[in-house]
């Protein structure tokens, strides 16, 4: 998934459109992922070398030390390449790591676009991390106390509903004003 440069004009223009319907602060973070998951790459090349060499030592003993090793090295370094392709390092890493990264960057997002800002306006911050397809809406304590939390979860399963058939430049602007009209009923605008 892909926001292109269309796609991302036309969300600021919703998302500016969006502010203006209430006093609350509507930020909208979208980033291609949330972490580098530098170190995968290192450990599954390792692991991966570590199992040819057993599978050698184990199956292979007229192989000389020195075959086996290059061998090893080999296969490791491949799998360790190939995995600079982020596609497949993403696949490898697990589920709760990636949340976690997604999770801690979409509330470093949310201070500094919303909690940093000089008026201290209220709001939400709109986090979409589109290579782990984590979507979150981070809100304020003044927001959280008007709003439930299962409203920001519907707009969310709305929208990975559309963006799952592919519409991902659609989703989103249609979230943002989802978010708009919710926080417009209890921050209308001054």
């Amino acid at each position: 998934m892909k926001l292109t440069k269309r796609a991302h004009e036309a969300l600021r223009g919703v998302t500016a459109a969006a502010e203006k319907r209430t006093s609350a602060r509507i930020a909208v973070v979208t980033v291609p992922v949330s972490d580098r998951y530098d170190l995968y790459p290192l450990v599954f090349g390792a692991v991966v070398g570590f199992l040819v060499f057993s599978v050698l030592a184990g199956f292979f003993h007229h192989l000389a030390l020195r075959e086996a090793f290059l061998i090893t090295a080999a296969v490791a370094g491949a799998a360790t390449l190939a995995l600079e392709i982020m596609t497949l390092r993403l696949m490898i890493v697990p589920r709760h790591a990636k949340n976690w990264e997604c999770w801690e960057l979409a509330h470093r997002a949310f201070a500094s676009r919303i909690l940093a800002q000089n008026d201290r306006k209220t709001g939400i911050c709109l986090f979409v991390s589109l290579g782990e397809r984590y979507v979150e809406v981070v809100t304020d304590r003044d927001v959280d106390l008007h709003i439930p939390q299962t409203i920001w979860d519907a707009i969310i399963q709305e929208f990975l509903a559309e963006a799952k058939q592919g519409r991902l430049g659609t989703a989103l602007p249609k979230a943002v004003d989802a978010c708009a009209t919710v926080l417009a009923q209890y921050y209308p605008p001054v």
